[in-house]
């Protein structure tokens, strides 16, 4: 049976620093967090322009795992643990921050140096308490290493996490997490299926799509309600969505600044820890 809509929140734009902009559907004030996720922000397509200079600089994270799905462009990751990479179109990055980490990230020197267009989602991905205080740790996956799903004329869509269609995406984490990227050929319809109990969301990064019958634009996030399994997309126009489908962490969710906790005093701690250099430093 279909699945009920029970949310569509648009992405409304968010400064995240002083020259970086996203659009941030969740959390949204109509609603809160689907644990485990927790953010989801779309940045771009930003166009850079030769010789730009453009980063977000070194940062502390706890208690969760920033997820990036580079759309367009190239961008680097650098933390103190010594993870060093560059994640290109089509690619995804993964890092778990656990018990704290310092990272910095943004485009590539090289296509500061050459100019290009940039775009990337990046989810906060919830992790359950008995794993928050772990050592942190890193994966990343290129485009040509994430298996293909659910194709078909004037589909393409390519599955980074989680089990799905017979596949297995590269992405791995402590509760079963399905991520799955791809395009749609304007009048093309995909069926997606998710697993009845799980929390599951539809994110509209271009075009039009008619969602279980409901028109939805870009830039909207659906959430659908955890009973039953079946979502039809039909493209109004060449559209790229994001399905996502996990397994609930029925804890508690103590989210601030950088931090993602199970209650207030433990994020009020992570952002002393911070300020007290527990964190330690990155000099990029």
């Amino acid at each position: 049976m279909k699945k009920a809509i029970t949310h569509i929140l648009a992405g409304r734009e968010k400064k995240i620093t002083a020259e970086e902009t996203v659009r941030q559907p969740l959390p949204h004030k109509d609603f809160r967090f689907a644990n485990p996720f927790i953010v989801l922000h779309h940045m771009g397509p930003e166009v850079i322009e030769p010789g730009q200079t453009l980063r977000i600089h070194p940062h502390p994270h706890r208690g969760f795992s920033p997820y990036t799905i580079m759309l367009q462009g190239e961008g680097y990751h650098k933390d103190n643990a010594g993870n060093d990479e560059i994640i290109k179109a089509g690619g995804v990055q993964w890092m778990f921050a656990g018990k704290g980490i310092m990272h910095s990230e943004g485009p590539t020197e090289q296509l500061l140096k050459d100019g290009g267009v940039m775009e990337l989602i990046q989810l906060w991905i919830n992790a359950p308490a008995s794993k928050k205080w772990d050592e942190p740790f890193y994966q990343a996956a290129t485009a040509d290493q994430i298996p293909a799903v659910l194709q078909g004329e004037g589909l393409n869509f390519k599955l980074a996490s989680g089990d799905y269609d017979g596949q297995t995406g590269p992405i791995k984490n402590f509760t079963p997490v399905i991520s799955i990227v791809g395009t749609i050929a304007n009048g093309k319809q995909v069926n997606l299926k998710a697993k009845p109990g799980y929390w599951t969301l539809l994110y509209i990064i271009r075009g039009t799509v008619v969602v279980n019958d409901e028109t939805i634009t870009q830039y909207n996030l659906v959430i659908f309600d955890k009973e039953n399994e079946d979502i039809t997309v039909v493209a109004s126009e060449d559209a790229q969505i994001l399905f996502l489908s996990a397994e609930p962490i029925e804890e508690p969710v103590a989210a601030k600044d950088n931090f993602v906790m199970n209650t207030a005093q433990e994020t009020e701690q992570a952002i002393i820890d911070y300020h007290n250099g527990v964190f330690g430093t990155l000099n990029y």
